[in-house]
């Protein structure tokens, strides 16, 4: 079935292509601003995942975040890479290289949902008294 190309879509597209940061729904919201409704944000997101434009991770704080897809087929994802969340600043990136987990044999890895959490540089380097938290000594 063919997709129309909404302006929502456009817009919901171009905030995850000029970012190097995955997204939840709340943020792609947020960048919005009025623009597009909840619901029409969270949809676009789901089909951009079945389209295989951008792929969905799950956060150690149970929120979906969505990052564009770099060498999916379609709707085969292959992301074996780690996600990092920041506590101080909630800005997630995927990190790299990819990583290939030792599993028994016999056995095939299909999906993978690493997640880390912790400061950024930034975050870290702000120190205590600046709204941000440092990284534990």
């Amino acid at each position: 079935m063919q997709t129309r190309n909404t302006q929502a879509k456009k817009m919901i597209l171009d905030s995850l292509t000029h970012s190097k940061q995955a997204f939840s729904q709340e943020m792609v919201q947020q960048a919005l601003g009025d623009q597009v409704d909840r619901a029409t944000i969270y949809r676009i997101l789901n089909r951009f995942c079945e389209e295989g434009i951008v792929h969905r991770v799950v956060g150690d704080d149970a929120k979906q975040y969505f990052a564009c897809c770099i060498h999916c087929q379609g709707k085969i994802h292959r992301h074996h890479h780690f996600h990092f969340r920041c506590l101080g600043c909630g800005k997630v990136e995927c990190i790299s290289p990819e990583i290939h987990p030792a599993l028994p044999r016999g056995y095939e890895g299909v999906h993978f949902n690493g997640f880390i959490s912790g400061y950024c540089a930034a975050c870290h380097d702000k120190g205590p008294g600046t709204g941000e938290r440092t990284r534990p000594s």
